[in-house]
């Protein structure tokens, strides 16, 4: 017996043992019961830290008990090897993203093996690797086709030191989530993925039974990220001309309420800064041009503008109450979304706790349209038994009152239906993923510019559009912009005429939400998942970030679309 344990000599005998026998590489086999225990691949930011170490200890105890116990468990590993970590570390050190990435890919590998994970390392990828991203474009394609993906101009986060769109999830107390930079709204032109036709199917498997063992707060916490509503979508009219003499919004201002119940209570209108109403009432109106600006680098979502106080100016324009007919003054609001139902909202001072601060701030009326338990209106502090969650009997609202909550909104609904100005609308609190980043290090997007055709997908057979790994960034914008060799010899495939290429790239949790089904057969060239799939698939074990979590749900919908 050794008087002395030297753990470096037992550790290195046991990997020499380890690496001789290929001892963790797994193959389909049918005779044995299947385990396959993934790990959320990690961003290769140079060295490993704890929770790197217990995510994967965890998958790596519970894979030996199980080989132990004569199952066939694969445990795969890759990275996440896109993203503004590696483009800003060029930036700082001078040098390609590329090389950054691999030399830190190499000497975190090591550290992996070193700790004698039971990784089967044949199974390994990068999501900077052609091979890898190529499937990220062909899954695109396929989406673009089915209509899955497609393009629009919209109001977006913008982050001013990384240069690039976020999404709502990145923005932190309306600041960027790497940077902590104040967040800006701009409204630029980008590719999205549809996710909002599958919200009712995610609410489902969210609020059921098909996610055993979630803890049911974080379910709830899904549950209100997808946000459901139903209520009536009904129209304000209006006769407000454009600078071309037609009617904006052909006439007409919509707004969703899930309270239609007290429409006989509106006071006035609130606009988002970006609505069509209110850059036309700015190109007059100085103050108002001047709080529009100010707006955008106000908050982003719902959750930070319910946080900031209630600001707004009036745009001297006014609309019609579609079922009284009276005129009802139009306000921009720094609380209302563009990107939340149409981008206006009714007022209700009296029956809504941000309406009701709203209009005590500037003087505007307030009138009670609901009678709840048979209490007086307040009209100088909120009281949550006239809020928004209370219900009663409608009030001061001619034929409408004395109904309950229910009857009047159907009433409601079918008075404004009888008129063309309304019907009730399920809507959503979850948004369609914006997937375009203005930024270098990411999955190009393969599409082709042309003047003539505008947008034009680059077909199958010429995927991968391969990323250049020698671009050096600067600070100045996206490198790919000036990359002759991106653009070299690009032409439209209709025409034929000389192109450019889109030098958008994708959001890197595009990468990061189907790396799981390609572990099961990561060489196959012919296939994006292919027939490992058939026998690894589904996941037994996932540690991980929930968002990854949710992404996969998402992605194996899309798939199951795609391929149909």
């Amino acid at each position: 017996m050794q008087d002395k344990y030297s753990h470096q000599e037992v550790e290195r005998a046991a990997h020499s043992h380890w690496t001789a026998r290929d001892a963790y590489r797994v193959t389909e086999d049918t005779s044995k019961k299947k385990f396959y225990a993934c790990s959320m691949l990690p961003y290769p930011s140079g060295k490993l830290h704890m929770g790197h170490v217990r995510n994967y200890t965890i998958n790596d105890m519970l894979t030996r008990y199980l080989r132990m116990n004569g199952h066939n468990v694969l445990m795969p590993m890759g990275w996440d090897a896109f993203g503004l970590p590696a483009e800003n570390a060029a930036l700082k050190n001078g040098v390609p993203p590329a090389k950054w990435t691999y030399e830190n890919i190499a000497y975190m590998k090591k550290q992996m093996q070193a700790m004698g994970l039971a990784i089967d390392w044949s199974r390994e990828v990068a999501t900077c690797d052609p091979e890898y991203y190529k499937w990220n474009q062909w899954l695109f394609l396929k989406m673009l086709e089915k209509g899955i993906a497609y393009r629009k101009t919209q109001v977006v986060n913008w982050d001013p030191v990384d240069q690039t769109v976020l999404a709502n999830e990145q923005v932190i107390d309306g600041k960027g989530w790497r940077t902590g930079a104040v967040v800006e709204k701009r409204e630029i032109p980008g590719y999205y993925l549809k996710i909002t036709d599958y919200a009712e199917e995610l609410l489902d498997f969210v609020t059921g039974d098909k996610l055993p063992g979630w803890p049911e707060r974080v379910k709830l916490m899904q549950e209100n990220w997808i946000g459901k509503s139903e209520g009536v979508r009904f129209a304000f009219t209006h006769d407000i001309q454009g600078d071309d003499g037609k009617l904006i919004g052909d006439g007409k201002m919509y707004v969703f309420t899930t309270r239609a119940d007290t429409i006989m209570g509106v006071t006035f209108c609130a606009v988002a800064p970006e609505h069509p109403l209110a850059t036309h009432a700015a190109k007059s109106n100085p103050a108002l041009a001047a709080f529009i600006e100010e707006c955008k680098t106000g908050g982003t979502t719902e959750a930070e503008l319910a946080t900031q106080e209630k600001k707004g100016v009036p745009t001297g324009l006014f609309v019609t109450h579609p079922l009284t007919d009276e005129k009802v003054q139009v306000w921009v609001g720094n609380y209302v979304l563009m990107g939340y139902g149409d981008g206006a909202v009714m007022g209700v001072p009296a029956h809504d706790e941000r309406d009701f601060a709203f209009a005590l701030k500037y003087g505007i009326e307030i009138k009670q349209v609901v009678l709840v338990d048979g209490e007086t209106f307040d009209y100088h502090q909120w009281n949550d038994w006239y809020g928004d969650k209370q219900r009663g009997v409608t009030i001061n609202s001619d034929s409408f009152s004395g109904l309950n909550y229910k009857d009047a909104v159907n009433a409601v609904a079918h008075a404004l239906e009888q008129k063309g100005l309304g019907e009730k609308k399920t809507t959503w609190r979850l948004r369609d993923w914006g997937v375009s980043r203005q930024r270098y290090w990411g999955t190009p997007i393969p599409i082709i510019h042309c003047d003539e055709h505008g947008a034009v997908p680059v077909p199958e057979k010429d995927l991968p559009v391969v990323l250049p790994q020698d671009c050096i960034p600067d600070g100045s914008g996206n490198p790919l912009h000036k990359h002759e060799g991106f653009h070299a010899g690009v032409t439209c495939p209709v025409c034929g005429k000389p192109a450019r290429r889109e030098t958008d790239t994708m959001d890197t949790f595009v990468d990061s939400s189907w790396y799981f089904m390609r572990y099961c057969d990561p060489k196959n060239a012919e296939a994006m998942v292919a027939g490992g799939a058939d026998y690894w698939m589904p996941m037994d074990q996932y540690i991980g970030g929930i968002e990854h979590a949710i992404l996969h749900l998402l992605y194996a919908r899309f798939w199951t679309k795609v391929m149909r």
